[in-house]
């Protein structure tokens, strides 16, 4: 498969004098990132996300969760 070129943001063109140069110019960047789903290889159905305290087993609601940042093993900075 071929690669595509970006699409310019802006053309234009430079003059010196009687010469006149064009000009293009492209993102510096272009995302190419792959996502991916989870899959069950036995039948191939996709894999659901389940928001579930793992001590309990119990499901969490989107209010009761945070983010914390782990600086010792079971210790967290919330």
């Amino acid at each position: 498969e071929g690669e595509r070129m970006p699409r310019s943001i802006w053309k234009g063109s430079i003059s010196f004098g009687l010469v006149q140069i064009p000009v293009a110019l492209y993102p510096a960047e272009e995302p190419n990132e792959l996502h991916f789903t989870q899959l069950d290889k036995r039948n191939m159905p996709p894999i659901r996300y389940e928001r579930v305290n793992r001590e309990t087993g119990e499901p969490v609601s989107w209010d009761d969760i945070v983010r914390g940042y782990p600086y010792e093993k079971g210790e967290y900075v919330v």
